[in-house]
């Protein structure tokens, strides 16, 4: 063969033709032609291959990614259709939309405010920096990072705090992670593959809820994970070392975020490496293994500087084997996946006596189409998933390969979460898992699209459609229930007005007798109340207790906050309270009682005064 024979794949109206010409090599697909000249010293098989390639690539609108054992090379993308990029803007944009819908629908639970701790009195943490007269929270907790803390800083201090300015910032980094997802998948799979898990995930309803009212935290966990694996991605694709070092210095804030990030970068990782050595290899020097090292440990610095000076508690301390469960937690990735597992947060009929009725065009056509398909609780992204994978042998080369890699780092990332005490039992960890699920979902349903060519996109159209709209039809009913009977009982928005009853409230110290009161109290009250940390609440008051109860009411100055009985997190702690109180010869003063928007009482402030007072029977 002579050494400068080029072949090159003609597109047009019939099938794509490879013809024998002595163009230049090219690879751009708005161009009408794809040309490849080869090089010395390569056999002819080489060249079927590439073409095949090429030829597949161009069908589909992926972007071309060629490598002769030259990593030096960068790849140049191709041309994306805008319809495409539009659908996926849509799809990011409804995300938002629906996001904000939700945002002022419940009250804010305790967990949501946590990293308040960093930013209002009182203070706390795991460990606090302190420069001057000054002080900054690096670790909530061992595994709990000030990241957040330090987002919100600036937004509080220009917009002050309450629902809107809490929630709405997550809810905007949620549809960045949608629209990130979409570039991640769009560069590993195709345009096919990239909108199907777009709009999958737009209508799921865990992922949205979870990221909305961001009690896990998850939502920067996301962002950041999609962040960095888009501009890893990026590197391998075109060499540009700012994509690796960056990329790293995004999980490594993932990692600060949370530690717990640690899941998914080790699935992930390990899969990459299982699925693909060689390619992996290829890309190693000394001096992008520097990059990788130096970006990672600068995003994850406060992490590492807490772990250097506390024996590496993070990674010691947090970790406990435990199997017990294991089938509890297999039952409960399931539930989210099918999109039910978080209807605990609201309310239902039976404990809800006044309804809220729907007021205006939205919720009319949220509350009947609700009515109408019969209230779905679970959508079918479980059994698309399962279908994804009994699909897979459809798919060939790369798109096999990019399907194995999701579902192995899918597994070892819920196992090592499902191996650990206290860890996989509720949503706000399964959710870490995503978006792996739609990313297998979207490359095996693509990939088997083009197996049944003509019929291809009208099956994957119904299929899709299907998933999509009962994903949608799941979100509505967790809209209708917060609509209709707002939050349970950690998600009362009692919690606002009790807020703003307690700048009325005289009072030198306040305690919180129950939990789940004292960081969305720090917050909403942006720090101005007098609250104690410790030593309440305590779940276990008991007779060991009498004294140090005694102290508290002996104070003059002290007021109490408590639940009532049907919404107390503690049960009965408010009771055992008050009788150790009395034993000291203290009767309880109820200051004032704070309903929620549906008039059930949530929440009692009060005082002791020393005699004889009997207990209010309420």
């Amino acid at each position: 063969m002579s050494m400068h024979t080029t072949w090159t794949v003609r597109r047009r109206r019939g099938p794509t033709s490879l013809v024998k010409n002595g163009l230049t090599a090219s690879s751009v697909r708005s161009s009408p032609t794809v040309s490849v000249r080869p090089r010395p010293a390569m056999n002819f098989s080489i060249y079927g291959a590439l073409a095949h390639s090429l030829r597949k690539g161009a069908e589909r609108g992926d972007m071309i990614c060629v490598m002769f054992g030259d990593t030096g090379k960068k790849v140049r993308p191709c041309q994306y259709r805008l319809s495409v990029t539009l659908s996926a803007v849509t799809a990011t944009l409804l995300f938002l939309g629906i996001g904000l819908c939700f945002v002022t629908r419940i009250g804010i639970e305790n967990d949501e405010a946590l990293f308040s701790m960093a930013l209002f009195q009182p203070f706390g943490g795991a460990y606090v920096l302190r420069f001057g007269h000054s002080q900054f929270t690096l670790m909530l907790m061992t595994y709990l990072g000030g990241l957040k803390a330090l987002i919100y800083l600036p937004i509080f201090q220009l917009f002050g705090t309450g629902v809107l300015t809490l929630r709405v910032p997550m809810v905007v980094a949620g549809a960045a992670s949608v629209w990130l997802f979409f570039l991640l998948l769009r560069r590993i799979a195709g345009e096919r593959a990239a909108i199907i898990g777009c709009w999958l995930l737009t209508v799921d309803s865990a992922y949205l809820i979870t990221i909305c009212f961001d009690w896990g935290p998850v939502a920067l966990q996301h962002l950041l994970l999609l962040g960095g694996c888009l501009l890893l991605i990026r590197f391998y694709q075109e060499r540009r070392h700012i994509s690796l070092f960056w990329g790293c210095f995004l999980l490594g804030l993932g990692l600060w975020d949370k530690a717990l990030a640690l899941w998914m970068l080790s699935g992930i990782g390990i899969a990459v490496l299982a699925v693909f050595p060689r390619e992996i290899a290829s890309v190693v020097t000394k001096r992008r293994i520097l990059l990788s090292v130096l970006g990672l440990a600068l995003g994850a610095l406060p992490l590492l500087i807490y772990n250097l000076q506390n024996h590496w508690v993070t990674f010691i301390g947090n970790f406990q084997r435990d199997t017990s469960n294991f089938s509890g937690k297999a039952r409960l990735l399931m539930n989210t996946a099918s999109g039910d597992g978080l209807f605990g947060m609201f309310n239902e009929a039976w404990n809800t006596p006044t309804p809220r009725q729907a007021a205006g065009l939205m919720q009319d056509l949220s509350a009947r189409i609700s009515t109408d398909t019969g209230h779905p609780r679970r959508h079918l992204l479980f059994y698309a998933f399962l279908l994804a994978l009994l699909l897979a042998p459809l798919a060939r080369g790369h798109a096999l390969r990019a399907i194995a890699v999701g579902a192995i780092a899918l597994l070892i990332a819920w196992v090592l979460m499902a191996i650990t005490a206290g860890a996989g039992g509720s949503v706000h960890h399964t959710i870490l898992l995503w978006p792996l699920p739609h990313m297998v979902i979207g490359i095996s349903f693509a990939a088997a699209s083009r197996k049944l060519r003509r019929f291809g996109l009208p099956v994957l159209l119904i299929v899709a459609t299907a998933a999509v709209v009962s994903g949608a039809l799941v979100t509505n009913e967790y809209y209708y229930a917060a609509l209709r009977y707002g939050g349970s009982r950690g998600w009362t928005d009692g919690i606002v007005a009790l807020a703003d009853a307690m700048k009325r409230v005289p009072a030198e110290r306040i305690y919180c007798v129950d939990w789940g009161m004292l960081d969305t109290l720090r917050l909403l009250d942006h720090g101005t109340l007098p609250l104690v940390i410790g030593p309440l609440p305590k779940r276990d008051l008991g007779s060991s207790d009498r004294d140090a109860v005694g102290r508290l009411v002996d104070d003059s100055g002290a007021v109490f906050i408590a639940h009532t009985k049907a919404f107390e997190e503690f049960p009965g702690v408010n009771q055992r309270f008050a009788e150790l109180a009395a034993e000291s010869g203290h009767a309880m003063e109820v200051v004032t009682r704070v309903s929620d928007s549906f008039g059930m009482p949530a929440y009692e402030v009060y005082r002791f005064t020393k005699g004889s007072i009997p207990l209010d029977p309420k």
